[in-house]
């Protein structure tokens, strides 16, 4: 897909591209971050800092007024004197789709060796694979993966983008994030997926019964990837509260998967508190000492 750049929009980004880049003045704004993704402009080959990425979907970045993302919110946990955050996730991806369309090419891109990356993949893959379905709300979606950790495949002719694909299971897509980005000296680490407003009360210890949860988990166990299970601490603040006081302090009205600006720092402060958890993962050294929930 090609991109258009209107003029003052190129003006905007020779002014930026001629100012040092440092971990204070690359903080993950929507507008940077956007045009930086469309452009390839993420590419730094002279910055001297780490820089961690977050890959997701909507509950990761949300730029809705009643709501958000726990990865809009993470960085504020960090030292950026030390390290730049960027959150590179957006809404409606899938582990599939952050690569077929493009978007971790250019995190790969802009990798460096001594990198970070946290990728939380899971609520779009339970999709179809490759749907025209005329008169629905989303007549055409394709953005699917095969439930599983094995090596299935199946052939499609892509109905959004006229195009032949391969589609994969989930693990391997998640395998593919993980041997990428240890190939580029980054160092991988997976999170759960958020979980969803509770139907019913929650106990401490409980995770929510997804599919993802569990592959996720599975994927970091094989691979030795460090794992935030997400899903797990952020239930166990849930089993303080019933679900009705869930829905109404940490989700929006919409519904029960997206998260409001204090749930975005619920799940925020749940991601802190796992990678303080994590045994030899140097990306927890980063943090604020005070980092804390808000």
């Amino acid at each position: 897909m090609k991109h258009f750049l209107f003029p003052t929009l190129l003006v905007a980004l020779s002014l930026h591209a001629a100012e040092p880049v440092t971990p204070q003045n690359s903080a993950n704004l929507d507008a940077k971050r956007d045009v930086a993704r469309n452009s390839g402009f993420l590419t730094d080959t002279n910055r001297t800092f780490p820089m961690l990425f977050i890959v997701g979907d909507s509950t990761v970045h949300n730029p809705q007024k009643t709501e958000r993302g726990w990865g809009d919110v993470l960085g504020a946990r960090f030292d950026t004197n030390q390290i730049r955050v960027e959150n590179h996730a957006l809404g409606g991806r899938s582990s599939r789709t952050f690569i077929t369309q493009g978007y971790w090419d250019n995190i790969l891109a802009a990798a460096k060796p001594g990198d970070f990356v946290i990728i939380q993949m899971g609520h779009n893959d339970g999709g179809a694979l490759n749907e025209e379905a005329p008169g629905s709300k989303y007549p055409l979606r394709a953005r699917g993966t095969i439930r599983g950790l094995g090596e299935e495949s199946q052939e499609i002719d892509n109905v959004l983008t006229k195009q032949h694909e391969t589609v994969h299971t989930y693990g391997w897509y998640l395998r593919k994030y993980v041997n990428d980005a240890r190939a580029k000296g980054m160092t991988p680490i997976l999170c759960t997926p958020i979980p969803h407003c509770p139907k019913e009360q929650v106990k401490a210890g409980d995770v929510e019964k997804s599919e993802y949860v569990r592959l996720a988990a599975a994927v970091a166990a094989a691979e030795k990837v460090p794992l935030v299970n997400l899903n797990l601490l952020t239930m166990n603040h849930y089993a303080e509260l019933t679900p009705a006081e869930v829905k109404a302090k940490y989700f929006t009205p919409a519904d029960g998967t997206h998260t409001s600006p204090a749930g975005a720092e619920l799940n925020a402060q749940s991601v802190v508190d796992g990678l303080r958890l994590l045994k030899d993962c140097p990306l927890a050294k980063f943090l604020k000492p005070d980092a804390a929930a808000k």
